[in-house]
């Protein structure tokens, strides 16, 4: 689970964040949703420890990310919007290296990557070096990265960013797969699709704050539209954050 408390953050005169609060639930698909600067990124960059906020903190499991930057560290799965694979090592060594920076070694590392090459079926291409991946490759590459140590909690900044068709579902069909597991999975997107397809609970976030959140259908009732997308431009707009 993941706990956000009232975290702020500024950039010299740009306030990013202000007080936001919401809590990411296990077995759970929690979406954060904002128009571009709405403060969706730099709050997950917060909960993943990239950041310190200027107030409020964050929990994830019953780990600190101020006090116990490590532990909560320990307990969370990463996928940034920019996958930032390594060019020149190949898949394999992408995640062995992230697994061996988690502390983990010898057969039980190498029995782990071998259950991710076959979740994310990346059997053709698991020995070929990441220069020349497609997106979809990259982004299961940068997931098993993620997913290595076995964190219960995952956040993922626009996963299906660049995706086709067919590696976005199947890329949803495994997001499913790790909620149904009982992972905490927050993420990031602009796609209402998506959202709709996905999402157990939304946060909406416009000028660094929560204007509206609730499962799919309370937002649909919040706006009184029965339009997701409809209902997030209106819920927006009226809170006078639209960009």
């Amino acid at each position: 689970m993941i706990t956000v408390w009232r975290i702020s953050k500024h950039f010299g005169t740009l306030q990013a964040v202000r007080e936001v609060e919401f809590a990411a639930a296990d077995g759970r698909i929690t979406g954060l949703l904002g128009p571009n600067g709405a403060g969706k990124s730099t709050s997950l960059r917060i909960i993943s420890t990239v950041l310190k906020p200027d107030g409020g903190t964050v929990l994830v499991d019953h780990s600190d990310v101020l006090s116990d930057s490590l532990g909560a560290r320990r307990q969370l799965g990463v996928l940034p919007h920019a996958s930032g694979l390594y060019p020149r090592l190949t898949a394999l060594e992408n995640i062995r290296y992230y697994g061996a920076l988690n502390g983990l070694q010898g057969v039980a590392l190498e029995d782990r990557i071998g259950e991710l090459v076959e979740l994310l079926e990346m059997q053709d291409f698991a020995a070929r070096r990441a220069k020349g991946f497609s997106q979809g490759q990259r982004i299961k590459v940068a997931l098993a990265r993620a997913l290595v140590h076995r964190p219960k909690n995952l956040v993922l900044d626009e996963p299906t960013n660049g995706l086709d068709v067919m590696a976005t579902r199947a890329l949803r069909a495994i997001i499913r797969k790790l909620r149904d597991q009982g992972h905490c999975v927050l993420f990031s997107s602009h796609v209402m699709q998506e959202v709709a397809a996905l999402c157990d609970d939304i946060i909406i976030i416009a000028q660094g704050r929560i204007v509206a959140r609730g499962t799919p259908e309370e937002i649909r009732r919040q706006s009184d539209e029965t339009d997701l997308e409809e209902a997030f431009v209106k819920l927006v707009t009226e809170s006078g954050a639209a960009s």
